[in-house]
């Protein structure tokens, strides 16, 4: 096979994801090392374009990084005013009064609701004055392995053709050698799973446990707009042995964010977490949030729910983990944001002194983390989200309001994950099929005119980056066990199971991805490979919106 001829280009530091966590790690190693060369890449069109508008952000982490960010003219507009946290039943919403002193740390008190892609574009300009180099559109393919440590990375080649030959307006990627390489690539990052492989960054960590978060923005009569106003929910629609909810935002010009997370812990083969965020806005407590409105926006993405127990080794030779790839959310308060920042942070001041001492591992970064609120907060929730493993729903938030009431998450014991996520479904023969009501397309809608408003494009002639290891375990356990469940998790429509005669295949629609990986994590057998497709494709989320 021939060698392909990368340009090369080098630096201090490459930093891999334009999220949170990537921008404040490259902000923060300007400030405490301008002479120190920063790269950072993006595998979206633009800084903002792979996140979906609508979270509410706790600025802690950003008084940190940019005491002056109200003088900067940051996008923290809508402050929390109002909140609510509501016990769905099929018709009923039960209020849960004294949130702050049952769940304090739910308390939103102090917090903004934002548009996160506009917050990570304004991260991006101040990333940019400080002297980072930022190159949106680029996807990193590789890490560039020498001498056992990671050397940098190897962006995506562009221009390949579907039978994985050279195109006419082939480009090969290129080779972005670093000193220090700061992944913060989000849930089951491609690169921060091969660091994690390669160096053996999980080894003694409990198995990382994730959620599927599926979310809508919609603009609605400004007279029933409420800038201001945070409400979750819990209950109906999910039995109770399944962990999830609702949530719903009113913010920025008379718009509403709108969302379901669905841990991927769930049993039921039939379950689709679409479904069940579509028919969560039929309920009355949110039905009336949408009247008059238009849905503008939707989007999808993993988040990393496992927390405190499931956080592996944060360093390895040559480079860290940082955001989400770590596993940083907090997922009690519903947020990562501040969280993710202030590891992006304390990585770059390790990476800093690494850089200074000339040493091959950013080894103080476990140190700095440890020895900050970051730690703390996630150490006081640890058992919060193993609890509703463990006892369902109903005794998962009674425990939870114990753990936090009256142990103030400083109970002596620690619960713990069971299972990774792949390995909790019942096959279909045990399980019970949901009628699930048909979308009326003014409230409630398919995942074809979903996927549409999400501006999702992937080159059409390049090779399909989701994978069957093994078509043969498809057909043996995916359909004849579990009734194809790909088919109802993905929130995009890209699996569809297809009849040949007596033959049944697996038709894999990549274009539709809006690269939420749930496949790559759900599949019972890990038959499916999700790999990063050419930089620039996937969704296209309005940033300013």
């Amino acid at each position: 096979m021939t060698q392909i001829e990368r340009e090369e280009m080098e630096f201090d530091v490459v930093v891999v994801g334009g999220g949170p966590a990537g921008l404040a790690a490259a902000i923060r190693l300007r400030q405490i090392a301008p002479e120190t060369s920063v790269c950072l890449i993006e595998k979206g069109s633009e800084i903002g374009a792979h996140i979906v508008s609508g979270a509410v952000i706790e600025p802690r982490a950003l008084e940190e990084l940019l005491p002056d960010w109200r003088d900067r003219n940051a996008p923290l507009r809508t402050p929390v005013t109002e909140e609510h946290m509501l016990y769905l039943t099929p018709h009923r919403a039960i209020n849960i009064p004294a949130l702050d002193r049952v769940m304090p740390h739910m308390n939103n008190h102090g917090n903004f609701v934002v548009s996160l892609g506009e917050v990570c574009r304004w991260l991006g300009e101040q990333a940019e004055e400080a002297g980072v180099e930022i190159y949106p559109g680029f996807s990193g393919a590789e890490l560039l392995i020498e001498n056992n440590r990671v050397a940098g990375i190897i962006t995506g080649d562009m221009g390949i053709e579907r039978d994985g030959t050279q195109g006419g307006n082939f480009a090969p990627g290129m080779i972005l050698r670093a000193k220090q390489t700061i992944l913060t690539e989000g849930a089951r990052g491609s690169l921060s799973a091969h660091a994690m492989q390669r160096f053996g960054l999980r080894k003694g960590v409990e198995s990382q446990t994730y959620a599927l978060g599926i979310k809508e923005v919609w603009e609605i009569p400004k007279e029933n707009h409420r800038p201001g106003l945070v409400q979750h929910s819990f209950g109906w629609p999910l039995d109770d042995h399944t962990y999830g909810g609702a949530w719903l935002y009113h913010f920025g010009e008379n718009l509403v964010s709108y969302g379901f997370v669905t841990g991927l812990d769930y049993a039921n083969t039939y379950l689709s977490p679409f479904e069940e965020m579509q028919r969560t806005k039929l309920h009355p407590a949110f039905r009336k949030h949408f009247e008059g409105g238009k849905r503008i926006i939707y989007g999808a993405r993993a988040l990393s729910e496992g927390g405190f127990q499931s956080i592996p080794r944060l360093s390895f030779p040559g480079g860290v983990l940082a955001g989400d790839s770590a596993g940083f959310l907090n997922v009690p308060k519903i947020k990562g944001t501040h969280t993710a920042m202030k590891s992006g942070m304390l990585a770059a001041e390790a990476v800093a002194e690494a850089l200074t001492k000339d040493t091959t591992e950013a080894s103080t970064f476990t140190a700095l983390v440890k020895d900050s609120w970051l730690w703390s907060e996630l150490r006081d929730v640890r058992n919060i989200r193993p609890a509703f493993s463990k006892w369902g729903m109903k005794l998962g938030a009674l425990y939870s309001g114990i753990d936090s009431m009256i142990f103030r998450g400083r109970t002596p014991w620690t619960l713990h994950h069971p299972h990774a996520d792949n390995e909790t479904l019942k096959p279909a023969a045990l399980c019970k099929k949901i009628a699930y009501p048909k979308p009326d397309n003014k409230l409630t809608f398919d995942r074809v005119s979903s996927v549409f408003l999400s501006s999702t494009n992937h080159e059409e002639n390049q090779p399909v980056h989701l994978k069957l290891r093994n078509q043969s375990i498809w057909r043996t356990v995916n359909h004849d066990v579990f009734d194809s469940p790909e088919s109802r998790y993905c929130p995009a429509g890209v699996y569809e199971q297809e009849q040949d005669g007596t033959e049944w295949n697996l038709r894999i629609n990549a274009q539709n991805c809006v690269h939420c990986k749930t496949c790559d994590i759900k599949d019972p057998t890990q038959n499916i490979e999700w790999c990063t497709p050419e930089g620039g494709g996937g969704p296209n989320y309005p940033v300013g919106m």
